[in-house]
């Protein structure tokens, strides 16, 4: 089974990293409301729009839903 957007992104978690994608993941781990479960693209970035004040840029969620998709597909 695929694993979920969030799961993957929590993969990137790094506290000491000023990484654009782990500062996001380090962020997304403490937002209680996150669609865990969600791999959909459309809905993750609709929520985010929405929800995410600790997203500065939503080329970041494109940069780490693409590594997602990367990784999915050479599993």
């Amino acid at each position: 089974m695929r694993k979920s957007f969030y799961q993957f992104l929590m993969t990137q978690r790094n506290p000491a990293s000023y990484d654009e994608i782990a500062q996001f993941a380090n962020n997304a781990f403490y937002d209680q409301s996150f669609p865990k479960q969600e791999q959909n693209y459309q809905r993750l970035s609709e929520y985010l729009e929405e929800n995410a004040n600790y997203l500065p840029s939503m080329t970041i969620f494109d940069a780490a839903f693409q590594k997602y998709q990367e990784q999915a597909q050479n599993l």
